[in-house]
């Protein structure tokens, strides 16, 4: 039997009594509530969450571009080395330093401090392509299925993104489809409770069959987003990747067209890892955009580059739609490559 979960509407607050004044006035002040301080910006919080990726990166190449250093042979062979140790990758790295090295030729630099700026620049163009905010509004309601392997963070996604398109002035609908874990129907409701959001879900059963009967449901209430959730996988589990597979049969079955994008969410602590998963579940699914969750708790957030490199030929690689930097409902927010990049370097 499936279940419409709805979040009970809060109750009324009890009518304040007033205080007695104090026979003897305190002087202290109150105690300060961390919740009621200000959070800081976002672009702070990108730049503490990349926190162990510059230690990594950024603080190794400050280093190695200091100040009287000259290019030479060496120090590309130490910059490589640092590269490639950060997770960038083989073939990003490559193509970093060929990048590099041309504009050495070109402009005739002989100052290793002159490349610190010009690898920024490089990395920012690298990473541009993957820039591709997703918009949500063509389609009524607008599909979107996530997918990943076990832990990648896909339940805890889908409750950010809910409360991000409901920011937006969207109405949203969340499927239960990872009908393997009892804990990823609970921890949905909870995401559901807390954006005040509808979860559909089913005790136990097929994962296609819960997120057919949500997106009937959405599209018999008018709902503008359904967020449908998949039991993790490993790409090397080839039956539950034929599973999935079915789970996409089915939604194309219940609106043709959908879905209309398949969110791919990655760990950054995978690494390269990442690229394999991107690889098998494209292969299996057409994803069609990237979240990249974690960001804070890694020093792999150079993956991102090797990801860039994924896709051979002209090919335009998998868009990151979204970064999660932290566990707050409001930390997960559309790739920027520019701000990624500064974050990264920043002192």
């Amino acid at each position: 039997m499936f279940s419409f979960f709805k979040p009970k509407p809060a109750s009324a607050p009890e009518t304040p009594t007033p205080e007695q004044p104090a026979a003897h006035p305190v002087a202290s002040p109150p105690p300060v509530d961390p919740a009621a301080q200000p959070r800081p910006g976002w672009a702070q919080r990108l730049k503490q969450g990349l926190a162990k990726t510059r230690d990594r990166l950024g603080g190794q190449l400050s280093s190695l571009f200091g100040v009287g250093r000259k290019i030479d042979a060496e120090l590309f062979e130490e910059l490589e080395t640092i590269l490639i140790t950060a997770d960038i990758g083989v073939d990003a790295t490559q193509s970093l330093l060929d990048s590099l090295q041309k504009k050495v030729r070109r402009e005739g630099l002989t100052e290793a401090s002159d490349l610190q700026a010009a690898l920024k620049q490089a990395l920012v163009d690298m990473l541009t392509p993957l820039q591709a905010p997703l918009d949500v509004t063509p389609h009524k309601p607008f599909i979107l299925m996530l997918a990943g392997v076990n832990g990648a963070g896909k339940t805890t996604t889908i409750g950010k993104l809910a409360k991000l398109y409901q920011a937006q002035g969207l109405s949203v609908l969340l499927a239960a489809g990872d009908t393997f874990r009892a804990a990823a129907r609970e921890q949905l409701q909870v995401w559901g409770e807390r954006n005040n959001v509808t979860v559909i879900s089913q005790q136990k059963g097929d994962s296609a069959a819960v997120i057919f009967d949500a997106i009937q449901a959405a599209q018999a209430r008018g709902i503008d987003v359904v967020l449908a959730d998949t039991a993790g996988r490993l790409p090397t589990q080839l039956h539950l990747m034929d599973e999935i597979r079915k789970v996409k049969r089915v939604i194309e079955k219940a609106a043709p067209g959908a879905p209309h994008e398949v969110l791919l969410v990655l760990d950054a602590n995978t690494g390269q890892n990442a690229v394999a998963q991107v690889k098998a579940f494209d292969d299996a699914l057409g994803v069609t955009g990237l979240v990249l969750t974690k960001l804070d708790g890694t020093a792999k957030g150079g993956a991102i580059a090797a990801i860039a490199q994924a896709r051979p030929g002209p090919a335009r690689p998998i868009p990151v739609r979204y970064i999660g930097v932290g566990e707050s409902v409001d930390d997960l927010r559309p790739f920027d490559a520019r701000e990624f990049v500064d974050a990264v370097f920043a002192v």
